[in-house]
């Protein structure tokens, strides 16, 4: 008979360290995460060979009292919660009380820390989850943390581990999405001791957008804002054109915490849908604020899943708005001239830059504070000597930086308007839950050089209103100053509009056209059923059934004729008139693992897959010459349509030329 063995303390630890620290990018999410929590608005993060050797995290924070520091390494220890009530309030980041046991209990750790009303600090050293030392130090303000030989007591995780340079990038990324979190955190990452990016504090998402991704991606920036019951949502969207492969650039947040999402990643590409072509995904960053009541985030230790109530409205919620977003914006692609020679140049040239920025002297968290503080005369003799330290290297570039920001943003910078829609300007309220102006709780200016602070971009609710007053290019406004000039290679269409040439996409346009038709036809319920003889007979288990008979008036009104067939099989009789000729047995199989999600509205996407194609089959072909009069019949009712911009597989329309562009390429306009 097996024998009942009682884990000991330090066994117990080292278990549960293995769901709370994977590897060193998760000792620096939970040690800056209770920095951002302890009310620091700088935080300096450097680590040495990816993390293993040496990790170390300063921030400015309300430290942590003398009497407080063992049991903050107690596991099940915590400031943010008291009872099990509190987790239905929760606006913090941590409040599980394992992180800093589970972290002490697989490395060497020393703390650095003091609070504002002692004269002094206190520094403690616990080893492997024993304590070695604690004595009284003089120290700054906030909490230094600083994580030696990770893992040096567990060989096997260590293993596992990749290569440094790994490692490294995974805290990179990681403190990356920290930034874009917190854009009103100044953020300080060194790598090897060399500095890799920073960011100035000052709430302007775009910014920290433009720093990580660079001038390209920020060019490509709608911002949006939107606001329900019980949530709010606001960041920005990337214009289709900067589409990707996969969802890495699907980034979102929940009050502040970074998680995945399937339910949102689904909303968001759905909103996506009628822009991307197939297995593209969009760029987003996206701060929701959501009642906290109506989220569960306790059921991960790494925090990285949240339950939302109401999934199914939430995701409706989420889509729509995007679509409607998205709508609003005339999205016909920008084609460039421009070689790949100068493209690289352009590229390598902001790369520098960026890498130039990067190694700027930024202050250390105590030193943000106290600069922060210091009387105004004070500060600005310190900010004219870091000025005239820097202005030697940094004068071209600096000008460089915001003629390039210009280009980008639209308009000239000014470094005091601080405008932009940023996540700050919604805050959940502890104790209610409620949505609250934030705009007056801006921190400290902080002592950097000028070139350090980019121009803000256009607020969203100006952009919409300007949008308003505008004639997009595909409209029936602007239709009266359209010059059809003529078709080429018998498939694209030349019109010339303004300063601009327009090229039409005959076989995309048409299709479009075919399957926005098609779709109609669909939403009226006006579809006629095919009838089959003998009919189909299908055998579905237990929670498909239950699945069919929750969606079977959606299977009706596609179209399907299905009876009960006896025990659990069913006989599908018809289908829908269009789509005969299909595997019906796979059709009807593929909508109903659709319906099981728990995400699905509309046209479910093997519907509207199909339509696609039949629209593309049935609308004329490249290589197929038209008249003057239909091509314009063809333009007339591509304009019609809510989204001119797209076919249903996501290929533009049409695309179109500047002016400048070309008489950049035949040199009557050098830059």
């Amino acid at each position: 008979m097996a024998t009942i063995n009682i884990l000991d303390h330090q066994t117990i630890d080292k278990i549960a360290a293995g769901e709370m620290v994977e590897r060193p990018s998760s000792v620096v999410k939970e040690l800056v995460e209770n920095a951002i929590d302890a009310g620091a608005d700088a935080v300096t993060v450097e680590i040495r060979d990816g993390g293993t050797s040496l990790i170390r995290v300063t921030d400015n924070g309300g430290g942590i009292e003398k009497s407080q520091v063992r049991n903050a390494f107690l596991r099940h220890a915590t400031s943010k919660i008291t009872s099990a009530d509190d987790l239905t309030d929760l606006v913090s980041l941590g409040f599980r009380g394992e992180a800093l046991a589970s972290i002490a209990a697989v490395s060497m750790v020393e703390l650095i820390t003091k609070v504002p009303e002692d004269l002094t600090g206190i520094r403690y050293v616990i080893e492997g989850g024993l304590e070695k030392e604690q004595e009284e130090i003089g120290a700054p303000e906030g909490t230094t943390i600083l994580v030696r030989n990770l893992f040096f007591n567990t060989p096997p995780r260590k293993k596992f581990l990749k290569q440094p340079q790994t490692e490294g990038s995974y805290v990179a990324d990681l403190m990356e999405h920290l930034a874009l979190s917190n854009p009103q955190v100044s953020f300080k990452f060194i790598l090897n001791g060399q500095t890799r990016f920073y960011t100035t504090g000052n709430n302007e998402l775009r910014e920290i957008i433009y720093r990580i991704y660079g001038k390209d991606m920020a060019a490509q920036l709608l911002p949006f804002s939107w606001q329900g019951e019980g949530m709010a949502v606001s960041g920005f969207l990337g214009k289709p054109v900067i589409n990707r492969a996969n969802r890495n650039y699907e980034i979102f947040y929940i009050n502040g915490r970074y998680i995945k999402s399937s339910m949102i990643s689904k909303a968001i590409e759905e909103g996506y849908r009628e822009y991307l072509m197939q297995h593209k995904f969009p760029f987003c960053v996206l701060h929701f604020r959501i009642d906290t009541k109506r989220i569960d985030v306790n059921v991960h230790p790494t925090k990285m899943e949240v339950r939302i109530a109401d999934g199914p409205a939430f995701y409706e919620a989420v889509r729509e708005a995007i679509h409607d977003a998205l709508g609003r914006q005339e999205m016909i692609p920008e084609v460039s001239l421009a070689d790949r020679q100068e493209q690289a140049k352009e590229r390598a040239d902001e790369k520098s830059a960026r890498m130039r920025d990067a190694a700027l002297p930024v202050p250390e968290p105590f030193e943000r504070r106290r600069i922060a503080e210091m009387p105004e005369s004070e500060r600005k003799i310190q900010n004219a000597g870091a000025l005239r330290h820097t202005a030697s290297d940094n004068t071209g570039r600096m000008e460089q930086r915001r003629t390039d920001y210009e280009i980008t943003t639209g308009e000239r910078g000014d470094p005091s308007r601080n405008t932009i829609h940023s996540p700050a300007a919604y805050h959940t309220d502890k104790g209610s839950g409620s949505f609250q102006d934030e705009t007056a709780a801006k921190p400290a200016a902080v002592a950097l050089p000028e070139d350090t602070v980019l121009p803000p971009a256009e607020p969203a609710a100006q952009s919409v209103q300007m949008e308003l007053f505008a004639d997009k290019i595909l409209s029936e406004p602007a239709r009266q100053r359209f010059e059809l000039i003529g078709q080429i290679f018998d498939t694209y269409w030349l019109i010339s509009y303004e300063d601009k040439l327009l090229i039409i996409d005959q076989h995309a346009a048409h299709e479009k056209i075919k399957y926005e038709r098609f779709m109609k036809r669909f939403r009226e319920h006006a579809i006629v059923s095919q009838t089959m003889n003998p009919p189909v007979v299908v055998t579905l288990t237990g929670k498909e059934r239950a699945c069919y008979l929750g969606h079977a008036g959606d299977f009706e009104a596609l179209g399907f004729q299905i009876e009960e067939f006896g025990g659990s099989e069913y006989a599908i009789r018809g289908v829908p008139m269009d789509l005969y000729g299909y595997e019906e047995k796979t059709l009807f199989q593929e909508i109903l693992d659709e319906l099981a999600g728990e995400s699905v509205t509309g046209t479910p996407e093997s519907i509207r897959m199909r339509i696609a194609t039949m629209a593309c089959k049935a609308a004329v072909k490249g290589n197929m010459r038209l008249d003057r009069q239909e091509a314009e019949r063809l333009i007339d009712e591509l304009l019609t349509l809510d989204n001119p911009y797209h076919c249903p597989h996501g290929r533009p329309t049409v695309i179109s030329m500047s002016k400048y562009e070309l008489e950049k390429k035949f040199k009557r306009i050098v830059s």
